[in-house]
């Protein structure tokens, strides 16, 4: 089984690695590992071969010069080369709104929020994906649904913008976060502020309402 993990702590890594070793056999394990989006995405190109399993940290530092801003693009850039290869998030993200864009435009086959999952689970998971099955820890499970059916009139964009601002990401930076230019930020909070009822709202208002329904 050929694992590539893209994580920006080492020593996530390296207990990463130590997990499966535990429960697979060491002798039937390779690991390809990045510690940027940037060195993941040339070990991307230079994989000869697809990875089975892929897994992702959610919120590393942005690989812009390759619209790299986050683990969904670097998903992205591995179904796009490899489509076979499963793709596991791992994220100490519990934001609902987060989860919510990750699973609905990806569909990842596994989701597992890094607080509350042990060894086991991510060996659990590990079969499961292998097995054809999707896999959410218990956490991504209840920010699911905690947001169903409250975002289907915003696309991933929107949303993505929606957890900038509640991170305190001013509107002139959104672009050096997301590949959109900032008049395309300017349309978008439009059609959010009408989303949230609030016409003339401003950015703290738009983090405010997406607190008030328990979003963020």
């Amino acid at each position: 089984m050929h694992l590539f993990i893209v994580e920006d702590h080492p020593a996530m890594i390296e207990g990463y690695k130590g997990i499966l070793n535990a429960h697979f056999n060491p002798d039937q394990l390779q690991f390809t590992t990045a510690y940027t989006f940037e060195q993941a995405f040339k070990a991307l190109e230079q994989a000869q071969k697809p990875f089975d399993i892929a897994l992702l940290d959610l919120a590393m530092q942005p690989y812009p010069e390759q619209k790299i801003f986050s683990g969904e693009d670097m998903a992205s850039r591995i179904n796009d080369k490899f489509p076979e290869t499963k793709i596991m998030f791992l994220t100490s993200h519990t934001e609902g709104i987060l989860l919510y864009n990750l699973i609905r435009t990806l569909n990842p086959d596994a989701v597992l929020v890094k607080s509350d999952f042990q060894s086991d689970e991510l060996a659990q998971a590990i079969n499961t994906v292998n097995e054809g099955e999707n896999y959410y820890s218990q956490t991504a499970r209840n920010c699911l649904k905690a947001v169903a059916n409250l975002y289907d009139g915003l696309d991933s964009y929107d949303r993505r913008i929606i957890f900038l601002l509640t991170k305190g990401i001013k509107t002139k930076n959104i672009p050096e976060h997301l590949p959109i230019s900032l008049s395309a930020v300017d349309k978008r909070k439009a059609k959010i502020r009408l989303f949230f009822d609030i016409p003339k709202g401003s950015d703290e208002e738009i983090v405010r309402e997406a607190q008030k329904l328990g979003l963020v």
